[in-house]
């Protein structure tokens, strides 16, 4: 582990970069960068100024979808968090109890056959825990994590209407405690998302893209800096056990395949903006090292052991000590460079989670 014992709380991000001052965007926040153990500090903004022609940036399109919605089991109000969609048309959904505060916590006590009333006459029946038999379809959530996510996460049937339509209706993004109100969803959405053809999303912000503002994109560019477009959809996190990500769907188009190509076979440096990046571009690789375009369910989790096969640097949020993205970033700079880099953000009073600063991690330099 990190030598992080917890996060203090009053480093926390509780509102947008946007919202903290007059005059603020989303690209005012701080930007930690990480060449090895050395450890420099910028602001955002300065980011293009610390990349190099050729350089290639992975960014994640996904949609940001209101994927919380109240709803009732008998006379107790319940929160339901829509994760994702299986080839079967079940969800897989966590259900949560409202902590009186506008945000929520884990509920216990969910079993198959439960039923919840959601708004217009919608109904969720709760079937089996996510990780118990496979739905039907290709769909292959649980297949590496039986009883992983027993106690969380569960596949249901809604019945009566339609989750998307659902959702546009009735949903508000997920928030959790540590942020002070709720946000729009356009709060949640980043330069980068594109509408999905069938409406879907991710139930939590690919959030390393969120500091990214068309001047900061214009100024990369003109540096010679490109950008290559994949798709991951993200399921709910897991906010209190700090589980591995379970599959998600992704997509890596055919031009950002070559691209991702060009760039690992010349001299510039692939760099996922986000774990979410990281997961679909390795889950691309070939036996023989290429990244070739594909779609379909990944679930593989980037460890020290796995390392990266493509990435070459990580932008991304500073995560908690107990996550299980430490280990990918650990994957793509080292222990000791996570480790100190860390001890620098809890000096320097960087700002955590989703609404918070952002931590480029480069690997030292080295021949390909």
């Amino acid at each position: 582990m990190t030598t992080i014992v917890r996060v203090p709380e009053e480093l926390s991000a509780r509102v947008p970069a946007e919202q903290r001052g007059p005059g603020r965007a989303r690209d005012d926040v701080r930007l930690l960068v990480s060449r090895g153990t050395r450890v420099t500090h910028h602001a955002f903004r300065e980011l293009p100024g610390l990349l190099r022609a050729g350089d290639l940036l992975v960014v994640n399109t996904s949609p940001t979808l209101a994927a919380a919605v109240d709803g009732r089991i008998g006379d107790a109000p319940v929160v339901v968090h829509f994760s994702t969609r299986g080839d079967d048309g079940r969800w897989a959904v966590e259900l949560r109890e409202p902590d009186g505060r506008g945000t929520t916590r884990a509920r216990a006590g969910t079993r198959a056959g439960t039923e919840v009333r959601l708004p217009e006459g919608v109904r969720l029946v709760v079937e089996e825990p996510v990780g118990g038999p496979e739905p039907v379809g290709r769909q292959p959530l649980g297949r590496h994590s039986v009883g992983r996510y027993r106690e969380r996460l569960w596949w249901g049937r809604v019945e009566g209407g339609a989750v998307l339509e659902l959702l546009r209706g009735h949903g508000r993004p997920i928030r959790y405690s540590y942020t002070t109100r709720d946000q729009p969803l356009s709060a949640y959405q980043t330069l980068f998302s594109l509408p999905s053809p069938d409406g879907a999303g991710s139930a939590e912000m690919p959030s390393a893209g969120r500091p990214f503002t068309e001047r900061v994109v214009a100024e990369l560019v003109r540096g010679g800096v490109g950008f290559a477009r994949i798709t991951l959809h993200t399921g709910v996190a897991s906010a209190e056990a700090h589980e591995p990500p379970y599959p998600e769907w992704f997509t890596v188009p055919e031009a950002s395949a070559r691209a991702i190509g060009a760039a690992a076979a010349g001299s510039g440096r692939v760099i996922a903006v986000g774990t979410t990046a990281v997961r679909a571009v390795e889950s691309a690789v070939g036996a023989d090292g290429a990244v070739r375009a594909c779609q379909g369910w990944t679930d593989l989790v980037v460890t020290p052991e796995r390392g990266v096969r493509v990435v070459d640097g990580l932008l991304t949020g500073l995560h908690e000590p107990e996550a299980s993205h430490l280990l990918m970033l650990r994957a793509v700079a080292g222990r000791a460079a996570v480790d100190r880099a860390y001890e620098e953000a809890l000096r320097g009073l960087y700002l955590w989670h989703e609404f918070g600063d952002v931590h480029l991690l480069l690997g030292e330099e080295t021949p390909r």
